[in-house]
């Protein structure tokens, strides 16, 4: 027999958090809002929500509390009210912010007899409840695996390991991973364009490369953790020759090159190291802090 679908609470109602809230809703979830300003719960609650009216009511419905606000601070000064009905009961903490500051949440959530998880969401929020979509988790293990099936039905859950500041840093570099991808992929679009070719047809070109692309990093990884990289495929030197080669044509059609520039620095950067005959990922050594001897 099926357990049925466990209570939850949600606090913050902005779109992360009202997407958070329907997604739990269409689950089958008995599932109690609140937010600062009452009227976004309305249209929760006309399907079937239940409106606390404040923070302490709606933390006391609920063995499981999902938090979604503006920042930690914030964050704080919605749960201050409500800490003696946090005791005994779990916080998932899906606000953004720093490794840091979910350290010291983890620290504020014990001193009130309460298990937390730090959590980020890996999409926007029409792909809240996608089983394809990755939230990911940081702190207890145990607390992840008890939860594990309510946080399913937000999307992928996975739990990256009991350092509370793990998903706040893997958010951080999985987001600048996006930016520095779609930056190039406009930066390839701009440069086509300029030639007549239409964004839609230049990215099927470009979606199927980045399937090559993934194979590189999966290659690369074992060189940076091995901390030797082979130039068996491409080295740094001929990369450089390389992206010369785009620096030129978008000059050439006026194309801004501020971010091919700043990759062929940090490729000559890596060259003047020492690893001109060595493969792209040994560019990890001039990201590095240097070491201390």
């Amino acid at each position: 027999m099926n357990a049925e679908p466990q209570a939850v609470t949600v606090l913050g109602l902005g779109s992360m958090g009202s997407a958070l809230a329907a997604a739990l809703l269409d689950r089958g979830h008995p599932t109690t809002v609140w937010n600062r300003s009452p009227n976004k719960a309305r249209p929760l609650v006309e399907r079937g929500a239940r409106p606390a009216a404040t923070p302490q009511e709606a933390v006391a419905a609920s063995s499981l509390t999902i938090a979604c606000v503006l920042d930690y601070e914030a964050l704080y000064t919605v749960l201050e009210p409500a800490v003696a009905d946090l005791a005994g009961r779990t916080l998932v903490n899906l606000t953004s912010g720093s490794p840091e500051q979910a350290h010291e949440a983890v620290e504020w959530a014990r001193s009130h007899r309460a298990d937390y998880l730090d959590g980020a969401i890996m999409t926007t929020p029409p792909g809240v409840g996608d089983p394809a979509m990755m939230f990911l988790y940081s702190g207890s293990r145990q607390v992840f695996e008890t939860h594990r099936p309510t946080l399913a039905a937000l999307g992928d859950p996975l739990h990256l390991g009991t350092d509370p500041g793990l998903a706040s840093l893997y958010d951080a570099a999985l987001l600048g991973l996006m930016w520095s991808t779609m930056t190039g992929w406009l930066h390839g679009t701009a440069l086509v364009g300029a030639e007549g070719t239409p964004a839609a047809d230049f990215t099927p070109v470009a979606t199927r490369w980045l399937t090559a692309v993934a194979g590189f990093l999966t290659t690369y990884a074992l060189q940076v953790d091995a901390g030797r990289y082979p130039g068996d495929d491409a080295t740094v030197d001929v990369q450089i020759a390389a992206i010369d080669h785009l620096i030129h044509a978008a000059a050439a059609r006026g194309i801004d090159n501020a971010l091919p520039e700043l990759l062929k620095a940090a490729m000559e950067k890596a060259g003047a190291a020492g690893h001109g005959q060595d493969s792209y990922a040994s560019l990890i050594e001039v990201l590095r802090p240097p070491t201390r001897d």
